[in-house]
């Protein structure tokens, strides 16, 4: 079989995350910039290897003009840590420099660098976090999550899932490209994606392929028997004969023996888009739900009393372009704010209800980050507080810890011209 190469380039992005940081050390969102995954496959010794790929759309770096054209840059810092969190096993850092021709490719949501490093790890559970520093803004952005490598000692095995926008051939070699931020937005080309199956022997066994949707619901299932070589196999494959709607799925391959039984499993999340839809956006119906602070009641009548999801992304889509404020331009900058919004709203002020639903959440929606926030959380004779101050509205909101778990309400109601959303 023809070696698959992994190749690093310039390719499309879908959505952008967000993290607002100012001087005055406001909440960190903890969600990055940019997008990465980690990947379990066996090297050639037999040992467990943990692909990292970090991918950073050019509008999230700060370029300035140079005599090459437009020049900008950043560092990675990835640090691994046992599962206590404390025990530090690995840490590795390196620099980014990128060089765009022009301005409009320096700030098109096309664009963006891809960096990939190969870690090998012994099986087990770690905590990993990745830290990317801006050259220009020197703004850091933060992201941590557990991950679990695998043992592939046992084979038959399925390495991780890699999924790629296509794949293009050079000479005797075929070369995927990745798609790190796993969204699918253009069902044209299908869904294609990359792994390896690891063997003692040459054999012949069942693959199987189920795309489920976000209940579960397996609605896409083929399987095909595969000849597999002796150590290692290599496969891409393409799924194009299936209609995917808006929303998050699971695709599950299973290798299974003649007889039915499973040998081993490998699944993956990944996400289908409407383009102009954020990355953040993942239920049409919570998104239409969350314009509570910019859209009127009629307004959000309308999208609901969509008969299907499709019309009520219309419907959705329709009232953003009436919003935009430069509608010659690729993106809308008011949408992505506001959802840029309420995905920090969701990730910091979430208690016994989502963050956006919140009063913290309400206040940050419609009037952005505040310009200081005076915390009191160990005050002696009182409930824990905080005072958001808004320099340039002239004006402080107070927020009420009564439970003590974080649920802070707001002590007195915003109205008037403060309930009006500020971009």
């Amino acid at each position: 079989m023809k070696s698959i190469k992994i190749i690093i380039m310039l390719f499309l992005s879908a959505g952008i995350i967000y993290s607002q940081t100012n001087n005055s050390k406001l909440y960190s969102s903890g969600r990055a910039k940019y997008f990465q995954d980690y990947l379990n496959f066996m090297d050639d010794d037999g040992q467990s290897r943990v692909d990292l790929f970090i991918q950073v759309p050019f509008k999230e770096i700060q370029f300035i003009k140079s005599s090459k054209g437009f020049q900008g840059g950043y560092s990675v810092t990835v640090s691994i840590y046992q599962d206590d969190k404390e025990t530090l096993v690995f840490e590795k850092v390196w620099t980014e420099k990128i060089t765009s021709p022009s301005y409009k490719k320096s700030i098109s949501r096309e664009s963006f660098n891809l960096s990939f490093r190969s870690i090998n790890l012994v099986p087990g559970e770690y905590f990993i976090k990745t830290i990317l520093a801006d050259k220009e803004s020197h703004q850091e952005y933060l992201s941590e999550r557990m991950f679990k490598v695998k043992d592939y000692k046992v084979k038959p095995a399925i390495s991780d899932i890699l999924f790629s926008t296509n794949k293009k051939n050079s000479n005797d070699n075929s070369k995927i490209i990745p798609n790190i931020s796993r969204n699918i937005s253009n069902s044209k080309v299908g869904l294609n994606f990359f792994f390896e199956v690891y063997t003692d022997s040459s054999t012949v066994s069942n693959i199987e392929f189920h795309i489920a949707d976000k209940n579960g619901k397996i609605i896409y299932s083929k399987f095909r028997k595969q000849t597999f070589n002796e150590t290692k196999t290599q496969i891409y494959y393409s799924i194009n004969d299936t209609t995917l709607n808006f929303g998050t799925y699971i695709l599950t391959v299973i290798l299974k023996d003649n007889d039915g039984n499973q040998i081993s499993i490998s699944k993956k999340p990944f996400f289908s888009r409407w383009v102009g839809l954020p990355a953040s956006v993942q239920d049409i119906d919570e998104a239409i739900a969350q314009l509570l602070y910019i859209a009127s009641p009629s307004d959000i009548e309308y999208m609901e009393e969509g008969k299907t999801e499709k019309e009520k992304i219309m419907r959705f889509l329709q009232y953003w372009k009436s919003k935009d404020p430069s509608p010659g331009n690729e993106e809308n900058q008011v949408f992505e704010e506001y959802f840029n919004r309420v995905s920090f709203a969701n990730e910091n002020f979430s208690s016994y209800t989502k963050g956006w639903r919140s009063d913290r959440g309400m206040v940050f929606i419609i009037l952005g980050a505040p310009n200081n926030i005076d915390r009191h959380p160990f005050e002696y004779d009182s409930k824990p507080y905080e005072v958001w101050q808004y320099y340039d509205l002239n004006k402080s909101f107070v927020f009420i810890d009564h439970s003590g778990f974080g649920d802070y309400r707001l002590s007195t109601p915003m109205y008037g011209d403060f309930y009006r959303y500020r971009n």
